[in-house]
């Protein structure tokens, strides 16, 4: 069986999706679980740019280490070459929903229970300890669900 790919999809792939990679990508491999992952905006703003400083740091002190990811925007590509797209917000999942083509992986939330993960962007350093904390939280849900399959 091949390794799961996870596409982690935000606005501008610079905070919260470049870190939901990091989380499952130390997370899985605690849990011994293959996948593959990558992380994308819905906007290219940013295309190849390190995730924000502020969000390596919050991340760095956590343990997960994601100053190697650089920005990419979302393609149509990415609909069929992954497992599973997770978007960030009910904003991503809309705009990720009308660039889907027929056929394609349909995207969803990344929560859980269908909630947003904030952006932290234009607030202050604790919003970025928050959105780790709920990337790790629904990290272990995924995996968990991964796990069952």
């Amino acid at each position: 069986m091949t390794a799961p790919r996870l596409l982690f999809v935000c606005l501008g792939n610079i905070c919260r999706s470049p870190a939901a990679e990091g989380v499952m990508r130390v997370r899985a491999a605690a849990r011994g679980i293959d996948v593959a992952l990558s992380s994308a905006g819905t906007g290219g703003w940013h295309a190849g740019s390190p995730p924000d400083p502020r969000m390596q740091a919050a991340a760095t002190a956590r343990g997960y280490d994601i100053a190697d990811l650089r920005a990419r925007q979302t393609e149509r590509a990415d609909f069929t070459r992954f497992d599973m797209i997770l978007a960030m917000d009910r904003s991503n999942l809309a705009d990720l929903r009308r660039m889907a083509p027929k056929g394609g992986v349909a995207p969803v939330l990344m929560l859980p229970d269908g909630g947003d993960v904030p952006d932290p962007y234009y607030g202050g350093e604790d919003g970025f300890a928050h959105v780790l904390t709920l990337l790790e939280d629904a990290a272990e849900h995924l995996l968990t669900r991964i796990a069952r399959h």
